[in-house]
């Protein structure tokens, strides 16, 4: 018998915003190119923010330059729930017209050693120093940063300056992929060294978790049975840009021992549904499996604009041991995982 559901809406409400952007930005692009030399109207600025903030009020855009093409760069600014409309707009964009395009910002090294004005103050970044602890468990580089000139700024400057010296240092992806605590500090810490030298230090920390892999622990179920819990890691946002939604799909296993784990034949019918989802690509993503009580949970990220949701449904509606069921969570941020990141 065919289960029936009510179509579960999953159209991005930024998507007439990006199409709006990109018909405009086609139209105003000359004016704009023949601006950029001297700087950009007031006017053509306001009306780009203007755009950008309808497609979600909290990104932010800049113009650069890049190998002499010029860039148009939208971003999150490094927030995980942005991370997917920056994507999707920047994939939206036109394919042609001498531009380059970004949703997070590039590392640009030439940087660090230029001036930045943040409010009435200019700091001179050739001062900088970066305190770096390597955290090898949880794949991150901690980082303090220290300028002479944080003695007479507020914290929430410090803070600025920092964010644009990693983000130059590493650009914005690999900040969130490696970088772990940030602090600021008025002395300069034991063994600091200049911004230039996080990339190698961040290679050497990412070299060994290139390619992710499984965590495994156990514990206890509510009713006191053996729990078995894997967690694919490292599992990095950027990686999956358009994978917004949560998914937790869950399997009910016929054949277990006496602890409630799965045994033959219901073991091989579970690996079986996850060849399944590995052949969905880049459209969803496993991080978590649970397992105990006669019940395995698989946590997954999925892009909702995919049709991916549909497959889902239907192979859990092909699921012989029980009834599977598919539920759903827009979670942009990716908070559901928290409690299972070493």
């Amino acid at each position: 018998m065919g289960i029936f559901r009510r179509p579960r809406d999953t159209s991005s409400p930024s998507g007439p915003a990006i199409a709006e952007f990109w018909a405009w930005w086609e139209q105003i692009r000359p004016s704009v190119e023949a601006t950029l030399t001297e700087g950009l109207p007031t006017d053509t600025i306001e009306e780009i923010s203007r755009r950008i903030r309808k497609i979600h009020p909290q990104l932010q855009w800049e113009i650069g330059h890049g190998d002499g093409t010029p860039v148009l760069t939208v971003t999150g600014g490094g927030t995980p729930e942005l991370r997917g409309v920056a994507e999707r707009w920047c994939r939206a964009a036109p394919k042609d017209g001498g531009w380059a395009y970004h949703s997070s910002r590039q590392a640009d090294p030439e940087m660090l050693g230029q001036k930045l004005t943040l409010g009435d103050h200019e700091f001179d970044l050739e001062y900088v120093r970066l305190g770096m602890r390597a955290d090898e468990g949880r794949a991150r580089v901690h980082i303090t940063a220290y300028h002479p000139d944080f003695l007479f700024v507020p914290e929430g400057i410090r803070l600025q300056v920092a964010v644009h010296i990693l983000d130059w240092a590493l650009g914005e992806d690999d900040v969130a992929r490696w970088i772990g605590d940030v602090k600021v500090a008025t002395d300069e810490p034991m063994d600091s060294l200049t911004p230039a030298m996080l990339s190698a230090v961040v290679q050497q920390i990412a070299e060994p978790f290139r390619e992710a892999n499984w965590l495994s622990g156990e514990g206890r179920t509510p009713r006191g049975h053996p729990a078995r819990l894997g967690v694919r890691f490292p599992l990095h946002r950027p990686d999956h840009p358009l994978c917004d939604l949560h998914v937790a799909v869950s399997l009910p296993y016929a054949h277990s021992n006496p602890d409630r784990l799965p045994v033959e034949p219901s073991s091989s019918a579970l690996r079986e549904f996850e060849k399944h989802l590995a052949e969905m690509g880049d459209r969803a993503v496993l991080a978590v499996r649970e397992t105990g009580d006669g019940l395995r949970v698989l946590h997954l990220y999925a892009d909702p604009e995919s049709g991916v949701l549909a497959e889902l449904d239907q192979l859990a509606a092909g699921w012989s041991e029980g009834r599977a069921k598919v539920a759903s969570t827009p979670d942009p941020g990716w908070r559901a995982l928290a409690p299972y990141q070493p």
